[in-house]
């Protein structure tokens, strides 16, 4: 039999014991958490499925710069098939507007925003906002106003004069009037303002320079020295190469590319009073068929990586992106005027039946 205090002891042990397992358990030292990355900002392209499909483009740079557009970006997306035409600016306004009701393509990408914003006043473009606008340098001058714009600037260029350096007796002129001077009767060749962006935006520089009414008697005047209205715009820089004509009115990317890729014997010159400029834009189709797409490639030409693959393609105009490198700074370095382009592309329509009606019918009958 336990003693008295034997059970005592034994009491006071199984009250330790019960004390013990109802206490509340330790707070763990508390320890520093894992640094928590700071969230990514929504991107609209981020956000989309991988592109696939169809692509059909409607191109207006020059061949090479079109077909190498179509490689890369088949290269970047190889789910997508892209099927281009190339056609000026003035025969993309055409070909569109005919198409209206059932359009073929499903982006425009190049030529002269003076064709776009006559396109979007006929309500033949697609708005579309996209987050790579942001990347634009200039967006009052290089992105459509309206809060879900209707096209972008991809690329600039300045308008130049190429003369064939082999016929001396012709000096390089440097300013508008030159251009209307006697000795180059028959010796200028340019193309038509109604098929081409680069033509429409010398007409409009000078309307701009002079006023309509003396603007458009300088029109008349040009146009008796012009011996050969051409349907693109690159293509007097060819003509005047090969002797053809004496000076050719293009714009200075492709002056350059003749004279460094193609090793033609030009002089490039710029009006003295200051030059038109083009802002190559791009826009989609309204209706297109393969819209996702023609997004996809909206937003991969707003990159500046992008832009910077038209060298390759010897492609050498200025660039609309933020930090990308331009291949020939110095052909944006020379004295531009302050280029109307919401004026010259709402007026498209009616200057250039003025200018077939009253001008060109005259020219080509002399």
């Amino acid at each position: 039999m336990l003693s008295r205090k034997t059970m005592l002891f034994s009491l006071i042990v199984l009250v330790l014991i019960v004390l013990a397992a109802c206490a509340p358990a330790p707070t763990p030292a508390p320890t520093a958490a894992p640094p928590t990355a700071a969230p990514k900002p929504a991107s609209s392209a981020a956000s989309k499925p991988a592109p696939k499909g169809e692509l059909n483009l409607l191109c207006t740079p020059q061949e090479e710069w079109c077909a190498g557009m179509k490689k890369e970006f088949e290269a970047k997306y190889p789910g997508v098939t892209v099927n281009y035409i190339r056609l000026s600016a003035g025969e993309s306004v055409t070909r569109l507007r005919n198409e209206k009701s059932n359009p073929q393509f499903d982006i425009w990408w190049g030529g002269p925003i003076d064709s776009q914003i006559s396109a979007k006043a006929e309500g033949l473009l697609e708005p579309y906002k996209t987050d790579a606008q942001a990347n634009i340098v200039d967006p009052k001058l290089m992105l459509d106003t309206d809060a879900t714009p209707s096209w972008a600037g991809i690329y600039v260029g300045s308008l130049g004069f190429a003369t064939n350096t082999k016929q001396t007796a012709i000096k390089p002129p440097t300013s508008l009037d030159d251009l209307v001077k006697s000795e180059l009767k028959g010796q200028i060749v340019i193309a038509h303002p109604a098929t081409s962006g680069t033509s429409y935006t010398f007409m409009c520089t000078v309307l701009q320079l002079k006023g309509e009414q003396a603007g458009w008697d300088y029109m008349k005047k040009f146009s008796q020295n012009v011996l050969l209205w051409t349907k693109s715009g690159a293509t007097p820089v060819q003509n005047v190469g090969k002797g053809e004509a004496s000076v050719g009115v293009v714009f200075s990317h492709d002056i350059v590319k003749g004279i460094d890729d193609d090793k033609l014997p030009l002089a490039l010159t710029f009006p003295a009073e200051g030059t038109g400029y083009e802002i190559g834009g791009m826009a989609i189709i309204k209706g297109a068929k393969n819209l996702a797409n023609a997004q996809a490639w909206y937003d991969w030409a707003l990159q500046g990586s992008t832009q910077e693959l038209g060298k390759k393609y010897k492609a050498y105009q200025g660039l609309t992106i933020k930090g990308a490198v331009p291949p020939k700074p110095e052909l944006l370095q020379v004295k531009l005027i302050n280029y109307n382009f919401d004026y010259c592309g709402k007026n498209k329509t009616a200057f250039i039946d003025k200018f077939s009606n009253e001008i060109a019918a005259a020219s080509l009958a002399k």
